[in-house]
């Protein structure tokens, strides 16, 4: 992102931190300091921290060997240690500098134990709380240029399924069909990121770890894949018989894309997360599948591939323009088959816009 876009998120994040009486929010992972200001840097077990006062002042503590790549980040005053020397000293100094040794500091809900500790023990007066809140009102909310990177890699996933699907058949392995899933997004510019494949009564298993089980013919196939451009992640599943359905497949198959749309019309500015996600599991329920279904409706996604909002039953969380997630009912009948369907979001005043093709509402067979 331009350094202009990470100045606007400082300022907004510094609005927010005033609003909730919080003093100081400090990100330490690649994902938030990336998001905040352009510096996507994995601290492995060095201390590091971005710092980011409620009146908008940022500093930057980090090992010498980042020094570099946070100022070409924008970053304007950053407090470089060696190693052997002591980080803490550091972040006491800022700490007296800023008043924080009594105040109220939020931090990355994903800052490893060992910092927040660290931190702690030089700071025993102050607060310390997730930060996960306050950083989730600016993230969830994406931008034209955010939304443009998740069509971009929205439509990567898709190519890459129109591609694969016809080479599907049964006596690959699940990591056979995982790699082509993979080579495909590379060879279209994505990043992959993650694939789930899940063959025969593996596809009840919603997060099945892909193994070397062999496609048979008749089985309900789930591929759950994603990858990144920019930073910025897609996620689709798309579920396809190897081979000729069963009518067992078909009518859960066809309930499944109907709890699919369901959620997807419930979508619009000012409803709550819990009505999209009672809209889409109803139709399950009304099936007689409601308990097969076990998951919430969807998450959102950006630079993470799970964050605000989420999709799930009794969120009061109001749906705003801007808001991307994902609509993945499912239902997973264990030792026989599962099935789920699963597209991309951006919320709208008055409906949505899909970051990935259409499904199919019928359950595709391969040749």
């Amino acid at each position: 992102m331009a350094n202009t876009a990470n100045f606007a998120r400082i300022e907004r994040l510094a609005s927010v931190l005033a609003a909730d009486g919080v003093d100081c929010f400090i990100a330490q992972h690649e994902i938030s300091m990336g998001y905040l200001h352009g510096f996507h840097e994995h601290a492995g077990e060095r201390f590091m921290a971005l710092c980011i006062h409620s009146s908008g002042q940022v500093r930057m503590i980090c090992p010498a060997l980042s020094a570099s790549q946070a100022a070409r980040a924008g970053i304007q005053d950053v407090r470089p240690w060696k190693d052997g020397e002591d980080p803490l000293a550091i972040f006491e100094e800022l700490a007296d500098e800023w008043g924080l040794k009594s105040g109220i500091i939020a931090v990355d809900s994903d800052m490893p134990a060992r910092m927040l500790l660290q931190m702690q023990s030089v700071l025993p007066a102050a607060l310390f709380k997730s930060g996960e809140t306050q950083l989730a009102q600016l993230m969830r909310v994406k931008g034209a240029d955010e939304v443009d990177l998740l069509q971009q890699t929205g439509k990567i996933a898709d190519d890459a399924f129109t591609a694969v699907f016809p080479q599907i058949k049964a006596g690959l392995t699940e990591r056979q069909v995982a790699k082509l899933l993979n080579d495909a997004m590379s060879e279209r510019g994505g990043e992959p990121v993650f694939c789930i494949v899940a063959t025969g009564a593996n596809s009840a298993e919603p997060h099945h770890l892909t193994d070397g089980t062999v496609l048979q013919e008749g089985d309900v196939l789930i591929l759950d894949f994603g990858c990144s451009v920019g930073g910025y992640n897609s996620d689709i599943t798309r579920t396809v018989s190897v081979g000729k359905a069963s009518d067992k497949a078909k009518q859960v198959y066809d309930i499944v894309y109907r709890a699919h749309m369901a959620g997807r019309d419930a979508i619009r500015s000012g409803v709550t997360c819990g009505s999209i996600d009672a809209a889409t599991r109803q139709v399950i329920v009304d099936e007689g599948f409601g308990q097969y279904f076990v998951h919430r409706t969807g998450h959102g996604l950006g630079m993470n591939v799970h964050e605000e909002p989420f999709i799930i039953g009794g969120s009061e969380v109001v749906v705003e323009p801007g808001n991307c997630f994902s609509i993945e009912p499912g239902i997973y009948l264990s030792g026989e088959l599962g099935v789920r369907v699963e597209n991309i979001v951006v919320s709208t005043a008055d409906g949505h816009i899909s970051m990935n093709a259409e499904p199919s509402p019928v359950l595709l067979e391969t040749a």
